[in-house]
């Protein structure tokens, strides 16, 4: 379970640090400008993360599916080399299917002004103020996002419904109630990475000329800090090992 949370907090500071070049430049400097290549990068770097975190919590929901169905087994199933080739899988799955969409998009022609609605570049603002057919780039971008955030988000709700059967078959209530427990804090952290995920672009696309601009870009932001930023929260207090590690750490300090 550690080394998914180390992948995990890897995932968020990847996702962190592609935002925050473009967001320094605005807030800090004002800078208002940004290069179509420097805009691709980032949009690439964007979703690539992104998508590598939705592969993390999904191995992190089957590592709890087999922690309550199998615990016997636990430690033959998922080894250390089993989890570091599914960390390199999620890797490779993620860069090789967003990889097309920064090379479509420097195909496409755009008009010599253009004005984001964010200060970080992702792909459907981008698309927006192409001036070209999109079609391709449209069908493509919703391709990757369905054969990754979609797949990943039905495969870890199958997850839950088999380790509620599994917490269901339980004889003893605290016993079922210690099992539920343990995933809890995974729960959580799904919930804080695909709420935003799917709330914002229905806003985009359906609510966004109803809120007023400042609310729509602070809840733009709010969706890649928010998350990061309580990820490690929800696990320390829930994990005791690292809760009683770290107030050790403080006691330490303190003396």
């Amino acid at each position: 379970m550690y080394l998914f949370l180390s992948m995990l907090s890897v995932a968020d500071l990847g996702l962190t640090v592609s935002t925050l070049p473009s967001m320094a430049a605005v807030f800090l400097l004002g800078q208002r400008k940004v290069g179509a290549a420097t805009c691709f990068v980032q949009l690439f770097f964007i979703h690539t993360c992104s998508v590598i975190e939705s592969a993390v919590l999904l191995a992190m929901a089957f590592d709890r599916c087999v922690a309550i169905r199998e615990p016997l087994c636990y430690a033959t199933i998922l080894t250390a080399k089993r989890i570091g080739a599914s960390g390199l899988a999620s890797v490779t799955r993620s860069a090789a299917l967003h990889l097309p969409l920064p090379v479509l998009l420097g195909r496409l022609r755009f008009p010599p002004v253009n004005a984001l609605s964010h200060s970080y570049c992702v792909h459907p603002d981008v698309l927006r103020l192409a001036s070209s057919s999109t079609v391709v780039n449209s069908g493509l971008g919703l391709i990757v996002m369905l054969s990754t955030l979609g797949v990943d988000a039905v495969l870890i709700l199958l997850s839950y419904v088999m380790i509620l059967k599994a917490v269901l078959s339980i004889a003893s209530n605290a016993e079922r109630l210690k099992a539920f427990n343990t995933c809890i804090s995974h729960i959580c952290v799904v919930l804080l990475f695909y709420t935003p995920q799917i709330s914002l672009p229905m806003i985009h696309r359906f609510g966004k000329k109803k809120l007023p601009a400042q609310i729509f870009m602070l809840l733009s932001y709010l969706h890649f800090l928010v998350p990061p930023m309580l990820n490690p929260i929800v696990y320390t207090v829930r994990a005791k090992e690292i809760r009683v590690c770290i107030l050790k750490m403080f006691q330490c300090r303190k003396f």
